[in-house]
């Protein structure tokens, strides 16, 4: 994967098919300890131990596809950029995938475009809830559609004009992009 984003993505539609109603995705820069952390945490019907086992694995995986490379490269890309993976998972209790990456490692990957990796999901899957958050020192950016449907009174969330608001909330607020 070129970048951070579409690990994000893939991450998120793992959580859909693990029948996940909300995913959370939070991104974090530690100036002071030199970090990028993302996570992403859904309340799907998580993983037994045996699975969750073999989540690193590049042949192993719960779908009908013969691989399952999105774990496994993700976790490559943070320990390349000095950084880690840990995967939690217990059935019934959903899933968190975290990883950091040294900020200003040669090789951590470009974050690329959050805004178009949770338009995607929006498009996508607008019955699920999406909660997108992001903090740069002091400055935080938090957006929640659970929060937004109920504003929306009726009005689907994927409909033209209130995608082009989000996108345009987006590109005023999100400062992660490529």
């Amino acid at each position: 994967m070129e970048d951070i984003s579409h690990h994000i993505l893939d991450i998120a539609e793992n959580s859909l098919q693990g029948a996940a109603s909300r995913v959370e995705i939070s991104i974090v820069r530690d100036r002071k300890k030199n970090l990028l952390c993302i996570e992403v945490t859904d309340d799907g019907r998580g993983m037994d131990p045996i699975t969750l086992a073999r989540v690193r694995d590049p042949f192993f995986t719960t779908k009908e596809k013969r691989t399952g490379l999105g774990i496994p490269f993700l976790a490559q890309a943070a320990e390349q950029a000095g950084g880690v993976l840990i995967v939690n998972s217990a059935p019934c209790s959903g899933t968190r995938v975290a990883a950091t990456f040294k900020w200003d490692h040669i090789d951590r990957p470009a974050i690329g475009s959050m805004t178009d990796t949770v338009m995607t999901l929006l498009i996508g899957h607008p019955e699920i809830d999406i909660v997108y958050e992001e903090q740069d020192g002091k400055r935080v950016f938090r957006f929640d559609t659970g929060e937004l449907k109920r504003e929306l009174e009726g009005v689907p969330i994927n409909a033209p004009e209130t995608l082009s608001a989000i996108r345009a909330l987006f590109k005023k607020n999100v400062k992660f992009e490529m």
